[in-house]
C-alpha cells in the first residue's frame, strides 16, 4: 500500500473502533441512535488511551514526504484529534464529567429531543436506557475519584446544576419524564406499537427515574458540598500543564495565557472605540456606558411572550435565506428547527444554542433576552452560523468522516463568530441598537481571552470577572452570572470564540488584499467550510495556499 492508502486504512480502522467504543450519538445525531452507553470506568479510558497512544505511533512512521497534498491535510488534522483525545485521559478528566454549562446527565437526556424515526432507532434507545444505571453509577465513581484529589469545578459555579436530575427523579409517574416524549410521540406517528411503549416506559420507571435518584442523592449529599472554593485552574491538580491543555485543546493553538490576556486586552480598546462611534450615531454622544444602560432598561428591546421571541428569531433565518446565495455558493441541504430548552435547564442554560438540525433559544427570563442582540444570536446559533456550518460540513462527501462529524471549537466558533460580523455586510442590522447589540457580542467574546485567563492564571476573582464583563458589555445581569460560572467551570473553552475569529478575519483580509478585484465572497465563504472541522493552523495553511492557487489562476486569465 502506499503511504496515502496506509494512513487511509488505519485511520478509518481507528474511527470505527472509535464509534464503537464511544458511541456514534458521541459525534452529535447525524450518525445514527446507538444501542449502547460507553464503558466509563478508569480502566476503559486508559485502555482507549493505550490504543490511541499505538495508533499516533503507527501514523508517526508513515513518510510524510510521500503523502497527497489532501492527505496531508487530512494526517495534520488526525493526529491533533488523537492527540487531543490522548491528553484527556491523561488529565483524568472522565473524572470532571460536568461543569456549569453541560453534564453527562444534560447531553444524554438532550437526545431525549430527538426524533426516533423507526421502530430499530426505538429499541436501541431503549437499550440505552436500560443501560443508565450503570452509566451514572461509572460517573459517580469517577467523580468520587476526582473530589478525592481536588479535581472539579469550582462550588460556587455549580449552584442549582442538579435541579435537571431532580426533575426525572421526582417524576410520580414515567410519562411525566423527558424520556418518555420521543416513546410516546413515535407511538402517536404509528412508527412503534403499544407493547414497546409500554417497555420503554417501564424501563423509564425501573432504571431511568432511579438511577437519577440515586445521582441526586450523590450530587447533593457527596458531591456540590465538597467541591473545590478555588476557581482557577491553575491551582488544581496538574497546574498550569492542565491548564496550558485546556486552551490548546479549544483554541488549538500554543499561545499562553499572558499572550491570550494580553491579545484580549488590544480588542476590547478596538471594540470600544467601534462602540464610541455607535454611540455617537444614536445620538447619546458617544456615551457608552449610558446608550448600554438605555437598551437594558427600556421596554421597546425586550419581548413580552416566548411565542414573540421564538417568532423574531424565526423571522432573522428567513431575511437570511433570501439573501444567502449573495455570499455563499453551497449551502446545506438539512434544514433546521427553532426550539426552546427545557424548562428545568433552562435557568442555567445559554441565551442560544446551534446544532446540525436545530436552534435552541432559550425564552426564560424574558428581560434577560434582548431583541437588539437576537439577530446577531440568531446569525451565530443558526445561520450562516453553527447549524448551517455542521449541516455542510457532514454534507462533504468527499471528507473523511473525523473531518465531518467532529467539532473543533476554535473553528466552529470562530466560524459562528465571523458570521456576527458579516451581519453588518448582508444588512442584517437595521439600527444602531441592533448594531451595538451586534458589538457587545463582539465585545463579549474579547472579554472572556481576558477573564478566562485572568481568573484561571492571574488570581482574578469571580466578582471581578463579573464586573469586568458588565462594565464592558449589553448582556443583562442573569447572563452575565451565568457566563462567568460557564468560565469558571470550563476553563479554556471561552478563549476559542475570538482566537478563531480573528485568524479568519485575517484570512479575508490577506485573500481581499491579493486577489483585488477577483475576490469573490462566496468563493472565500466555501473555501473555507468546505475545509469540515479543522484546527486553526490547518486551516490557515489551506486558506493561504487556496489564495496563492486562485491568484495564480486569475493572473494566467489575465495574460491569457
Amino acid at each position: 500500500m502506499t503511504p496515502a492508502e496506509t494512513f487511509r486504512t488505519i485511520s478509518e480502522r481507528e474511527w470505527e473502533w472509535r464509534l464503537g467504543e464511544l458511541g456514534r450519538q458521541h459525534y452529535g445525531s447525524a450518525l445514527g441512535v446507538d444501542d449502547f452507553l460507553p464503558d466509563e470506568s478508569p480502566e476503559a479510558h486508559e485502555r482507549r488511551a493505550a490504543h490511541w497512544r499505538d495508533v499516533l505511533a503507527q501514523v508517526s512512521a508513515l513518510d510524510v514526504d510521500a503523502l497527497d497534498a489532501v492527505s496531508r491535510v487530512n494526517l495534520a488534522v488526525y493526529v491533533q484529534q488523537v492527540e487531543t483525545l490522548v491528553t484527556a485521559v491523561e488529565h483524568r478528566q472522565y473524572e470532571r464529567p460536568a461543569n456549569a454549562d453541560t453534564a453527562f446527565w444534560t447531553t444524554h437526556a438532550d437526545r431525549a429531543n430527538g426524533t426516533l424515526h423507526d421502530v430499530t432507532e426505538a429499541e436501541a434507545f431503549l437499550r440505552q436506557l436500560a443501560e443508565l444505571p450503570r452509566w451514572f453509577s461509572q460517573h459517580i465513581e469517577n467523580m468520587r475519584a476526582g473530589l478525592a484529589r481536588g479535581f472539579g469545578p469550582a462550588r460556587v459555579s455549580m449552584a442549582g446544576r442538579s435541579d435537571p436530575v431532580r426533575s426525572v427523579a421526582s417524576a410520580e409517574t414515567a410519562e411525566k419524564t423527558r424520556y418518555a416524549a420521543p416513546f410516546t410521540q413515535a407511538r402517536a406517528a404509528g412508527i412503534i406499537d403499544e407493547a414497546l411503549l409500554s417497555r420503554a416506559l417501564e424501563v423509564i420507571g425501573s432504571s431511568v427515574i432511579p438511577a437519577h435518584a440515586d445521582l441526586l442523592r450523590f450530587l447533593e449529599e457527596e458531591y456540590l458540598p465538597a467541591l473545590p472554593e478555588e476557581i482557577a485552574a491553575t491551582k488544581g491538580p496538574g497546574g498550569r500543564e492542565y491548564y496550558l491543555a485546556q486552551l490548546a485543546e479549544y483554541n488549538t493553538t500554543r499561545l499562553t495565557p499572558e499572550e491570550i490576556f494580553a491579545l484580549g486586552e488590544e480588542n476590547v480598546a478596538a471594540i470600544r472605540e467601534e462602540m464610541v462611534a455607535v454611540a455617537h450615531e444614536a445620538g447619546f454622544d458617544g456615551d457608552v456606558p449610558r446608550m448600554l444602560e438605555f437598551m437594558r432598561t427600556d421596554s421597546r428591546f425586550y419581548a413580552t411572550t416566548a411565542e414573540d421571541l421564538l417568532k423574531e428569531a424565526a423571522w432573522h433565518t428567513k431575511r437570511f435565506d433570501g439573501i444567502v446565495h449573495e455570499y455563499f455558493g453551497r449551502v446545506p441541504m438539512r434544514r433546521f428547527g427553532i426550539i426552546e430548552p427545557p424548562p428545568e435547564l433552562a435557568p442555567y442554560y445559554t441565551f442560544g444554542r446551534g446544532g446540525i438540525d436545530r436552534y435552541t433559544l432559550n425564552t426564560y427570563n424574558l428581560p434577560a433576552r434582548p431583541l437588539y442582540s437576537l439577530s446577531a444570536l440568531t446569525l451565530h446559533e443558526a445561520a450562516p452560523g453553527h447549524c448551517f456550518q455542521i449541516a455542510l460540513a457532514s454534507e462533504l462527501a468527499d471528507l473523511p468522516a473525523f473531518r465531518r462529524h467532529v467539532y473543533i471549537s476554535a473553528y466552529g466558533e470562530g466560524w459562528a463568530l465571523y458570521t456576527e460580523r458579516l451581519g453588518v455586510e448582508m444588512g442584517m442590522y437595521r439600527d444602531p441598537f441592533e448594531t451595538m447589540g451586534m458589538l457587545s457580542f463582539q465585545m463579549w467574546r474579547a472579554v472572556r481571552l481576558v477573564v478566562d485567563p485572568g481568573m484561571h492564571a492571574f488570581g482574578w476573582s469571580r466578582e471581578r470577572a463579573q464586573e469586568f464583563l458588565r462594565s464592558n458589555t449589553a448582556i443583562a445581569e442573569h447572563e452575565i452570572v451565568t457566563e462567568i460560572d460557564r468560565y469558571i467551570a470550563w476553563p479554556g473553552q471561552a478563549t476559542a470564540y475570538f482566537i478563531g475569529q480573528l485568524r479568519i478575519m485575517r484570512l479575508r483580509r490577506l485573500a481581499e488584499d491579493t486577489l483585488g478585484q477577483a475576490f469573490d465572497i462566496r468563493w472565500f465563504h466555501d473555501a473555507v467550510l468546505g475545509l469540515g472541522s479543522v484546527p486553526l493552523a490547518v486551516l490557515e495553511d489551506e486558506i493561504e495556499r487556496a489564495i496563492r492557487a486562485r491568484a495564480a489562476d486569475h493572473e494566467g486569465e489575465e495574460r491569457a
